[in-house]
């Protein structure tokens, strides 16, 4: 399988079909395995690339907390993209590979033809609440630092279910990925240039606030609310979930 060297850490990704590149990113402890069930839909027309962000799956785990940034796992998306010959790009990804999406547009704007962003929060513009997801975060790697692995069986199903080789790689990227140090995601959203597609489970009570937000504040975003579903709602209710996403890509602009 591809894997690419950045400065010593091997990245794995994958690519599956032809035409115009997508690039999806899974959440915090899961992998690309949760999108194996839309392979054969998006990649019917679309260039689908997955890919693992480092500390999880397939991709390297190193040991250095300075290996685990966001300014780092947007740099192994455009890598990625160089590698399999892209320039521009669909960009999507859920919850954190959500976030990174942003996160890219606002390092890339041209490589990204549109953010596909789903179950996702922009960031926090107040100190105060971003304190309070990073204690969070910090809460999660202790524990996957004292409990392992089993930390994750309790989790939802898509994280329950993902293969990574140990838990420090987690809770390395809880600390460096998952925390956040300012407010530059979120304050980006009205300056989005691109068309985007804002995807939440309706059942994923903590990100319907975050989802109208980004529609709101994104110009001319589309938004669709998926009955019957939580925060990893291409699992729960995945027939749904491409009939929401299919339109969007058949309308993009060429």
């Amino acid at each position: 399988m591809p894997r690419i060297d950045r400065d010593g850490v091997n990245i794995y990704y994958e690519v599956h079909g032809e035409g115009p590149p997508l690039l999806l990113t899974h959440g915090y402890s899961s992998t690309s395995a949760m999108w194996h069930g839309q392979v054969d839909a998006l990649a019917a027309n679309h260039k689908l690339i997955l890919w693992d962000m480092r500390g999880h799956g397939q991709s390297d785990y190193p040991d250095d907390p300075k290996a685990y940034s966001e300014a780092l796992t947007v740099g192994d998306m455009a890598a990625i993209l160089d590698a399999v010959g892209t320039e521009r790009a669909i960009i999507g990804g859920l919850s954190l590979g959500g976030y990174m999406s942003l996160a890219f547009y606002r390092v890339h704007p041209q490589a990204t033809r549109a953010l596909l962003i789903i179950d996702t929060g922009p960031g926090f513009k107040k100190d105060d609440a971003r304190e309070a997801w990073n204690a969070r975060a910090l809460a999660t790697a202790d524990r996957l630092d004292q409990e392992g692995l089993a930390v994750l069986k309790s989790a939802t199903r898509e994280r329950a279910t993902a293969s990574h080789r140990n838990a420090r790689g987690l809770a390395l990227a809880a600390r460096g990925m998952l925390t956040q140090r300012d407010a530059r995601v979120i304050e980006l959203l009205p300056d989005i240039k691109v068309p985007s597609l804002i995807v939440v489970g309706a059942d994923d009570t903590p990100f319907l606030a975050a989802s109208d937000y980004m529609a709101a504040k994104i110009p001319g975003a589309q938004k669709v609310v998926i009955p019957a579903a939580g925060h990893a709602v291409n699992i729960d209710q995945p027939q749904a979930f491409v009939d929401a996403v299919a339109p969007f890509l058949k309308n993009l602009p060429g």
